[in-house]
């Protein structure tokens, strides 16, 4: 039997009393001289009643709570008071209940944090201890753990988990870091690296890593950050594989006019290998902010790759680039006024900024020393594009992911990287003569662990086009707390301009994106479309105009979501496709002068016929500014229609639709259509009989975690169900 108990907070010993006394001690006799447990009215079988307390502390993942037995080092959230001191308390019974309590403790205006080595079954002994706890967390390892160790004690944990790792099997994708070389022999990525897939722009160069940036990006790109795998004893399997192209040399710099040629070249020299899903990733940008959104040469390069232009359409992800470190003392205005990075504002690539969840500093290393960023917020090195407000520049960046923090000290005019733990852990490119550990940071992280996370996503579902692996990667994000109290205002409205061009579409979570929920469900559609044909009209002049749309049935499970009926559900709709570019500034229009067409999406109303929503859609001319009639009806959409034309722009469109179950259940249908653009404007080209790959995304959930709307649609389409263990 379980029981879930309120206990008024501090009043948690005065319970356990009860509950010992109840296991400890009898009544008085009766008159027949029978007893009772003491306190039996209250309880009963709860032998077991402080193992359970302490997991009831737990508010980390679930999943990850060790069994009774099982030493574990936790970050225990001791609760504050005047009238005694619950750390003191700790570390008096900390021998007699066989705990290791940590030197160092971080303190706040209600919480004391500190580190105990401990079995559960051992925290859970003491009454004293348990009342003290707030909750408990996993204790997290940093950085500064490993870059605190010599070289000699660095490489033992580097064997360790060498010895962990298992390769990635036959066809897998790769990750091509286009850089400034790879370190291959780091035992770490050695097994990820072929030296056949080391590549160079120029010969002279040679395909090394002297600059130490292209190898701690591979390190990224393979593993994600280093530390919590290193403290893990878990076997590590690698699902992908890195190559490089030393796209960038300090010491021979090309000229600027070049830099798009140049990653052109780079693309087409790992490419002689042409059977490889591959992810290219690039962080090297400019600092010139005079673009402003404005497509580049540089820009338009990486658009024309990845759109295809030589009929191979291909997945770029580019970071956005990072602020002056001159102006970080001014946080977050430094951030708002420093624009995107060229080539980040490309249109095809998936571009990441950097937030941080890292905002702990070791105040006994470190006293007076505070965070820049708080968790969840905006890194200090992350550029936006506020200053591309009121333009036809598309949202950048899509995404952000983690990019550590800085410290920052009153004493001191300027923030500092002075806490190894507020930053990233990955493979140095020194490694012999050096320690084989060293921290990585910044928007190039997080853009190399956006290309990691891909690139586990292209294993998994090897059939995905470029399109959809960049739909899934901002299909899966989401704001934090943090990045929606920053744009909330006085009176609850969220000012969302600055909050898409500030955090994009938020962070991917990637186990959502490997996976679905049965109270969730996602649909992915990979098709193409003719946007445009030539009509001649019956006095034989031809014009160019928009050819067909495509719709798509959705197989909601209608009987389940009408037995919701008023429940709260939600629906996500994102779109991805790639535009064919048309960089010149002159003879431009103001609507189609860059992209060559445009697709929106349309959701069909509960009272239309599928006939009816398609004349509707139908009836429209598409501008490249039209706003899908389909959005405006309920006003439920997250944008809203005064917000469509935020998400509008660019080549994905993501937007968040809320409402009843039974209204759900009838949006049963969704258009994909086309706007203008210059392949429909210049005729002479011939571009107006191209077909145009996308990308559809629907999720819907459900709040009630027992209802699986997943099943009767896998069974309805032929989708195996499988159960995993």
């Amino acid at each position: 039997m379980q029981a879930t108990v309120f206990v008024p907070d501090g009043k948690l010993a005065f319970f356990l009393k009860r509950i010992e006394a109840y296991r400890d001690s009898v009544t008085r006799p009766r008159d027949d001289g029978s007893t009772s447990p003491q306190n039996k009215d209250l309880v009963e079988s709860i032998s077991h009643i402080r193992l359970a307390a302490l997991e009831a502390l737990w508010t980390d993942d679930p999943s990850l709570y060790p069994q009774a037995d099982q030493p574990a080092t936790w970050e225990v959230w001791l609760r504050r008071s005047n009238t005694v001191d619950p750390l003191a308390r700790l570390r008096e019974h900390a021998d007699r209940f066989g705990l290791t309590v940590g030197e160092n403790a971080i303190e706040f205006v209600d919480r004391t944090i500190v580190l105990v080595h401990a079995t559960a079954a051992a925290m859970s002994r003491s009454i004293d201890i348990l009342g003290a706890i707030a909750e408990l967390r996993l204790a997290k390892t940093t950085a500064a753990f490993f870059t605190e160790m010599n070289a000699v004690e660095q490489r033992a944990w580097v064997e360790n988990l060498a010895i962990r790792l298992t390769p990635p099997t036959e066809g897998a994708p790769y990750v091509c870091l286009l850089d400034t070389g790879v370190n291959a022999a780091h035992p770490l990525l050695a097994p990820v690296v072929d030296a056949n897939d080391l590549h160079t722009y120029k010969p002279a160069w040679g395909a090394d890593d002297r600059q130490g940036h292209g190898t701690p990006m591979a390190g990224i790109a393979a593993y994600g950050d280093l530390a919590p795998l290193l403290a893990s004893r878990d076997p590590v399997p690698l699902t992908h594989r890195i190559e490089s192209v030393k796209i960038i040399n300090p010491a021979d710099p090309h000229e600027k006019d070049l830099y798009g040629a140049v990653t052109r070249e780079c693309a087409y020299r790992v490419e002689v290998t042409a059977d490889r899903p591959r992810v290219f990733c690039l962080s090297v940008t400019t600092t010139d902010s005079r673009d402003r959104g404005r497509p580049s040469s540089w820009s338009a390069a990486v658009d024309a790759l990845a759109a295809g232009a030589d009929d191979q359409r291909r997945l770029f992800i580019l970071s956005a680039g990072n602020t002056d470190p001159a102006k970080r003392k001014d946080y977050p205005h430094s951030n708002m006024t420093d624009g995107v990075h060229d080539p980040a504002q490309a249109w095809n690539a998936l571009t990441v900024g950097g937030y941080t969840e890292k905002a702990v500093v070791d105040a006994a290393r470190f006293p007076g020393w505070i965070p820049v960023a708080r968790a969840g917020d905006l890194a200090p090195c992350s550029c936006t594009s506020t200053t591309w407000m009121k333009t036809k520049w598309p949202i950048k960046p899509d995404i952000v992911l983690e990019a550590g923090n800085m410290a920052a000290n009153p004493a001191h005019p300027d923030p500092d990287y002075i806490d190894d733990g507020l930053q990233l852990l990955s493979t140095h490119h020194n490694f012999t003569r050096d320690k084989p550990l060293a921290t990585f940071g910044d928007t190039s992280a997080a853009a190399a662990d956006a290309a990691r996370m891909a690139a586990a996503l292209w294993a998994k579902y090897p059939d995905f086009t470029p399109e959809t692996i960049r739909a899934l990667m901002i299909h899966a994000a989401e704001w934090t707390p943090a990045m929606l109290d920053r744009v909330t205002g006085p009176d609850g409205s969220v000012n969302y301009e600055t909050l898409l061009r500030c955090y994009g579409y938020g962070v991917p979570n990637f186990r959502r994106l490997m996976s679905s929920a049965t109270n969730s469900l996602t649909l992915i559609s990979q098709g193409s479309i003719q946007p445009f044909f030539k009509h001649k009209d019956k006095n034989g002049k031809e014009s160019v105009k928009t050819r067909e749309m495509r719709l798509h049935a959705l197989p909601w499970p209608a009987d389940i979501l009408r037995d919701l009926q008023d429940a709260p559900v939600k629906m996500r709709v994102t779109l991805s496709y790639f535009i064919e570019p048309s960089p010149g500034a002159r003879g431009w229009t103001s609507k189609y002068g860059y992209q060559s067409y445009g697709l929106r999406f349309s959701v069909k109303r509960p009272l239309e016929s599928p006939g009816a929503f398609k004349d509707r859609i139908n009836k429209f001319d598409r501008e490249d500014d039209y706003e899908a009639p389909g959005l405006k009806d309920t006003g439920r959409w997250l944008y809203g229609h005064a917000g469509r034309s935020l998400v509008t722009l660019g080549s994905v469109h993501s937007d968040l639709w809320s409402g009843t179950a039974a209204d759900l259940a009838a949006r049963d249908h969704i258009a994909v259509f086309p706007t203008l653009g210059w392949w429909n404007k210049r005729p002479h080209l011939g571009a107006w009989e191209k077909q145009a790959k996308y990308a559809l995304i629907v999720t819907i959930a459900t709040p009630e975690s027992d209802v699986d709307i997943y099943t009767p649609v896998a069974n309805e389409i032929g989708i195996p169900v499988v159960v995993e263990a």
